[in-house]
């Protein structure tokens, strides 16, 4: 995403043209170094109740909740002052993908991904995959990372259009390549 759009983005989730990392730190977050985090919300005023480790992901659109639930049931059981609230702590080395959401009282343990479009509403221990709605163990990272590491072209570096020419070079066999989805069986 180009820098404009982000802060295009940013803005408009947020009402401020800060860096992402900014935004959460003005809001009370505390951020570990080294971290990638790209446009994402709070839907909480408590940014204080959130800690994230060093050298996590924070992908686009992942919403953190620290509190919720209740604004029905105040008026349902006449209790105004209900409130109900959870600390989010996520560990060193995450990768929190796009769209997911955090639910209150959440701990995420170090070493850990968690796949796009993810609602966790669990703690995570150390070293798992995740994804889901709820999401649910699809892993470990350190078989993941040796996993995929046979198939690294090693371009990270690349410019744009040298990583272009160098990809469309390539045969087939050298991309990641998923096996179809298999039918239930029928009882």
């Amino acid at each position: 995403m180009s820098d404009i759009k982000s802060k295009v983005l940013q803005f408009l989730m947020t009402g401020c043209y800060m860096t992402p990392e900014q935004y959460l730190r003005k809001k009370g977050v505390e951020v570990g170094v080294g971290c990638s985090i790209a446009p994402c919300r709070l839907s909480t005023k408590e940014g204080y109740l959130i800690k994230i480790g060093n050298y996590c992901r924070i992908a686009r659109n992942t919403v953190f909740f620290t509190h919720g639930g209740l604004y029905s049931l105040r008026y349902l059981y006449n209790d105004p002052n209900a409130d109900y609230f959870g600390k989010i702590e996520i560990g060193d080395y995450v990768s929190i993908e796009e769209d997911c959401k955090i639910l209150p009282g959440v701990k995420i343990g170090n070493n850990v991904i968690v796949g796009a479009g993810s609602i966790v509403t669990k703690s995570i221990p150390d070293g798992w995959m995740v994804a889901g709605n709820p999401c649910k163990h699809v892993g470990y990272t350190d078989e993941w990372y040796h996993k995929v590491k046979k198939m690294d072209l090693q371009s990270k570096n690349m410019n744009h259009d040298e990583k272009k020419r160098f990809l469309l070079s390539l045969p087939d066999d050298k991309f990641v390549q998923k096996p179809f989805l298999k039918p239930k069986s029928s009882i």
